[in-house]
């Protein structure tokens, strides 16, 4: 990446039109300073409003030659080998925006130039009379499209189409048949993870390209070869996200995944920040203290009281733009942490996401089921948006996850389940490969999900269960909650701090209990 310690932007919204550019203006839940970006083609107007930290100026997030323009979301970690690609460009090449190599990557290989990339972005591209709209390989930073007669609107936060698009009407947005509509946001849709959207400015008409999926097959590999491929691949991962002469922050929860990252963030900068979060419910506060005082990190906890954690439901939704309960759970203290995490803006490192393609949260020694997990999970994750930077964006603040870096994914994926259970033991090739970068204690220690260690699931559910809600109904009630943040701060673009928990809790808890009456 460049030498800045965060991106050049966090997040954009974007309109292209044939003639007559306009800057298009919304709300963000991202916190930042905005910039406005107006560049004229030949064919073509992009019209856009960057968001970004406001000690980062956002020039490299944009790029422009002849008749093709970028704009990119984000950063990308192997710029190294993209240089390799394209010919050493010099001493300057760290200088270089990645917008700016995207660009000459798109000279050479087109819209294919996106399978080359790993990366943490969304882009908008605009070149003769069409809009490419690419995600990364996990679409790990959301982006959504509405598409009308003549201007094509891309954002990566789906409300602030619904803020743009308001006062006109019922949008009629063109349908794409290979995209995720949102509900609720007529004419709105998802790019799916790992693939590029072609559309014609002219027509509407899109053309889907996918430029990664997860790997279907299973490697069978030594012992020590795959603990050794899972320690050289997480080591350059944590690397490549590790701003030179920077010290990085770590969420750390004190589990095998938060620790490792961690670890080898401590290795890359020679130091090293964390942080921990609890509630009054439950913490994890002493097991993340074990790993901070081996690595000698400056450590801090914070802890968020239940009462004010579930208060934060609203933010969480807003954020995330899911409506999976289950992905709300467990982004809630996360969520809840970064708006607590006071100071200028960082650059986070978390643990998250290791769970999937390591089966981690399925506790049996069946690895047929174990390998049907990890099969599935990688099969829906799109769309979820667990790993939006938005939610950590809230608080100014940008979050990368080492676990699914691209590359890390293809190994951790592709291993056969009995590396990932072994000798009884979940996440085994993990836990050996870093073994010797950590207590004993932490690396034999049982896993725990952010959202038990937190208390949060269970913290909701008895707040529905103190409304009156049967035992047998809180699955459904939680659906019918989050729905209905989603509906008022997403869709509505009603201000989080403006809706209360606690009446949305007793309005599903009255619609439940008239239902059954």
């Amino acid at each position: 990446m460049a030498s800045q310690d965060l991106p050049a932007a966090f997040g954009f919204l974007a309109s292209a039109r044939p003639s007559g550019g306009r800057i298009p203006h919304a709300a963000f839940a991202t916190r930042g300073s905005h910039t406005g970006v107006d560049l004229r083609l030949r064919a073509q107007t992009l019209g856009a409003t960057l968001v970004h930290a406001p000690s980062t100026p956002p020039d490299s997030a944009q790029a422009r030659d002849g008749d093709t323009a970028v704009l990119l979301a984000g950063e990308i970690y192997n710029r190294d080998d993209l240089f390799s690609v394209l010919g050493a460009p010099g001493p300057e090449s760290g200088q270089l925006g990645d917008a700016q190599l995207v660009l000459g990557l798109l000279r050479r290989y087109g819209l294919h130039a996106f399978r080359l990339l790993n990366g943490r972005f969304a882009a908008a591209v605009c070149t003769g009379r069409r809009i490419l709209l690419a995600t990364d390989h996990a679409g790990s930073v959301p982006l959504y499209v509405c598409a009308g007669p003549g201007e094509v609107t891309a954002s990566t936060e789906a409300k602030t189409l619904a803020g743009t698009l308001s006062g006109q009407g019922s949008p009629r947005g063109f349908p794409f048949a290979d995209a995720r509509r949102v509900r609720g946001l007529p004419g709105v849709y998802q790019v799916p993870a790992g693939a590029v959207m072609d559309i014609d400015l002219d027509s509407g008409t899109a053309e889907t390209h996918r430029t990664w999926a997860p790997p279907l097959a299973r490697r069978i590999m030594d012992e020590d070869d795959a603990v050794a491929a899972v320690r050289a691949a997480l080591d350059r991962a944590v690397g490549a996200r590790v701003a030179p002469g920077g010290t990085p922050l770590v969420v750390l929860s004190g589990g095998i995944d938060s620790s490792g990252v961690a670890a080898l963030a401590h290795r890359a900068a020679g130091s090293v920040d964390s942080l921990s979060m609890g509630t009054d419910v439950s913490d994890e506060f002493a097991e993340a203290r074990a790993v901070a005082d081996h690595l000698g990190s400056r450590h801090r906890e914070i802890t968020v009281p239940t009462a004010d954690l579930l208060g934060q439901l609203p933010y969480a939704v807003w954020a995330s733009e899911s409506e999976d309960p289950h992905i709300i759970e467990y982004l809630l203290p996360l969520v809840a942490l970064y708006r607590a995490l006071d100071g200028p803006a960082r650059r986070v490192l978390t643990g998250y996401g290791a769970d999937i393609p390591l089966a981690g949260m399925h506790r049996e020694d069946r690895l047929s089921n174990l390998d049907t997990a990890v099969a599935y999970d990688m099969a829906t994750y799109d769309g979820l948006n667990e790993m939006s930077p938005v939610l950590s964006a809230v608080s100014g603040h940008w979050s990368t996850h080492p676990y699914w870096d691209r590359d890390v994914l293809d190994l951790l994926v592709s291993l056969e389940a009995g590396l990932k259970r072994r000798y009884g033991r979940d996440k085994w090739v993990l836990r050996a490969a870093m073994a010797e970068l950590l207590p004993e204690q932490t690396v034999k220690r049982p896993k725990l999900g952010v959202h038990e260690g937190s208390g949060t699931t269970s913290s909701f559910s008895l707040l529905l269960l103190e409304e009156g809600v049967p035992e047998r109904s809180v699955d459904v009630a939680k659906q019918q909650v989050v729905r209905e943040l989603f509906d008022r701060t997403v869709v509505g673009g009603e201000a989080p701090e403006d809706v209360s928990t606690d009446e949305v809790v007793r309005s599903v808890a009255d619609r439940l209990e008239r239902g059954a009456a």
